[in-house]
């Protein structure tokens, strides 16, 4: 009986180890690339054409 429950446990962990590991293992917020610049436009100009 112990072996089963020690093997429940094992298991356990180790679906708790995996969804840790792939919740913060993503990109990190320094790797991301930097946004683009954004124009800025006066009061009644067209925008710029694409």
């Amino acid at each position: 009986m112990w072996l089963l429950m020690l093997e429940a446990g094992v298991a356990l962990f180790l679906l708790v180890f995996i969804v840790w590991w792939t919740m913060f293992a993503g990109r990190k917020p320094a790797a991301r690339p930097p946004a683009p610049p954004q124009v800025r436009q006066r009061d009644g100009e067209e925008p710029p054409a694409a």
